[in-house]
């Protein structure tokens, strides 16, 4: 259980629409498949699960999108922060790696389809996300990348100083590239429509009931929680950076890492046509990420990380405002009126893992911040996976379970890391 199941103040708590009216497990409960989690992936799984006909009871410690699924800057980007397709092939062989290249390519169109389809209103913009380079020395890889998915028939388009400055509203940065399937939504009110749609499609969603153990039961799998227990024949788990010790050492696979998200007052009109032109959603190069978007009400929505969490709201207003001023000196002075922060995933090698725990238990952890398209899509593969049983068609391989050595001191010193990528970021 969160320490509170209560859901923290945010923008998008404030302004998205309410969720579904759900009840604690109670008593006993049985089903063809028991999901831990709903967060994306734990909604999207349950949804394709039971659109092919499986009973699904879908437990959550909190409240459907309470983690980082409901907290998160609610950009929608079809690419890794890290790798390209051509890491991809290397890191996971020529089939598995071209596999999931197309699926990283196709989930942002995936995510705003599935939006659409199920009539989810949750302030969804596909207008494009461009990637912006901080640096000179970083159009090298604004050009690598847009080759590379352009290959795989991706909507890129490689952009010169001139160029981004016009679409950014800013000369702070020296060109870049742009994915016209990428764009943003209000992520806490994805959430809630998604939960409101698995409930509409046979789901059993049972919130505030944390799953305590899970252990054997014949052939099948028990879970209980404080108020009763559900058997079933499989079992996923989709608790990500909330992992808990649930299974002997899945949540020393992740490391949680703060993100902090702000959004300023709602800015004049003329000041919003004058930057991110046609409502696109923006992160840049640098390791310190840069990243902004604007809300339906006309709100900014950035944010920022801290090495320091001492002080976090006066030192982010000062941090964050300061930045605005250098990036875009337009918007002025401004008043930031919601601050909040959620966990993001990431792993050792910074790639998603898949995991068979035990014959009828599967897990995924590290969306690496980029959650809300790869695990809504990943829902989809997990729900085929659990269906058929088949790994063959997974568009990754499963992973054996690796603890990160030391992973209390891993977890203190990842803070430490953001040293070093602001000294990368002024290297260039």
């Amino acid at each position: 259980m969160p320490e509170s199941s209560a859901l923290p103040p945010s923008l998008w708590a404030a302004t998205a629409p309410p969720g579904p009216q759900t009840t604690p497990l109670a008593g006993t409960a049985t089903a063809d498949v028991a999901v831990v989690g709903a967060g994306y992936t734990g909604l999207s799984t349950a949804l394709h699960l039971a659109e092919r006909g499986a009973s699904v009871v879908l437990l959550e410690a909190a409240e459907a999108g309470w983690g980082a699924s409901g907290r998160n800057n609610g950009q929608v980007i079809p690419t890794h922060p890290r790798f390209d397709p051509d890491h991809f092939r290397q890191l996971l062989g020529p089939e598995k790696g071209e596999a999931y290249a197309r699926l990283v390519r196709d989930s942002a169109a995936f995510t705003f389809a599935l939006i659409h389809r199920l009539g989810i209103d949750c302030e969804a913009v596909q207008n494009g996300w461009i990637q912006p380079a901080h640096r000179p020395g970083r159009l090298a890889l604004s050009a690598r990348r847009v080759e590379q998915w352009a290959k795989l028939g991706a909507p890129v388009e490689l952009l010169d100083r001139q160029r981004t400055a016009a679409v950014t509203g800013s000369d702070f940065w020296h060109g870049g590239w742009t994915n016209r399937d990428g764009g943003h939504i209000n992520p806490l009110a994805y959430a809630r429509g998604l939960a409101h749609a698995a409930i509409a499609a046979g789901v059993r969603l049972h919130e505030r009931s944390p799953a305590t153990a899970l252990e054997r039961d014949g052939a099948r799998w028990r879970l209980s929680t404080p108020g009763g227990s559900v058997t079933a024949d499989q079992v996923v788990l989709a608790t990500n950076a909330y992992s808990d010790d649930l299974w002997p050492g899945f949540r020393q696979t992740v490391v949680p890492v703060r993100s902090y998200q702000m959004s300023t007052v709602p800015l004049g009109e003329n000041v919003r046509r004058s930057i991110l032109v046609g409502d696109v959603a923006l992160s840049d190069t640098q390791g310190d990420l840069h990243f902004f978007r604007f809300a339906r009400s006309g709100r900014l929505v950035t944010g920022g990380a801290l090495v320091f969490h001492t002080g976090h709201e006066t030192r982010l207003r000062r941090r964050i405002g300061a930045r605005l001023a250098r990036v875009f000196p337009q918007v002025g002075a401004v008043e930031f009126d919601h601050l909040w922060h959620g966990y993001v995933g990431i792993t050792a090698d910074r790639m998603p893992h898949l995991h068979e725990l035990a014959p009828g238990v599967v897990a995924w952890v590290g969306c690496q911040g980029r959650g809300v398209a790869l695990a809504t899509i990943l829902g989809r593969e997990f729900a085929r996976w659990v269906d058929t049983r088949s790994a063959t068609d997974l568009p990754l391989p499963l992973a054996p379970l690796r603890p990160i050595p030391a992973h209390g001191f891993a977890r203190r010193i990842a803070r430490s890391a953001l040293l070093l990528y602001r000294w990368r970021d002024r290297r260039g």
